[in-house]
């Protein structure tokens, strides 16, 4: 979120948020086989079915909820410091 707030440096966002991606990919799919990306996850979960299917709704309402947590989180820390 500080990467693209209004007070940080001009163009360094994608490097930011570039280096966050690279070490989830270095880090959490070779551990865990973790998908980055639920869209990703949704063609094999139909076709398999199965419990891949039943836990489909996690990789869709976790990334919600941790992007609104993550923004009030951001807001309480940083941005109320600010004003």
């Amino acid at each position: 979120m500080g990467a693209t707030h209004g007070r940080a440096a001009a163009g360094f966002a994608p490097i930011a948020i570039g280096l966050g991606l690279t070490l989830i990919h270095l880090i959490s799919i070779p551990i865990t086989n973790t998908s980055v990306n639920p869209a990703r996850s949704t063609g094999p979960a139909l076709v398999e079915g199965g419990i891949a299917l039943h836990q489909l709704w996690l990789f869709w309402l976790a990334p919600l909820i941790g992007g609104a947590g993550g923004g009030w989180l951001y807001r309480q820390l940083i941005a109320r410091n600010e004003v």
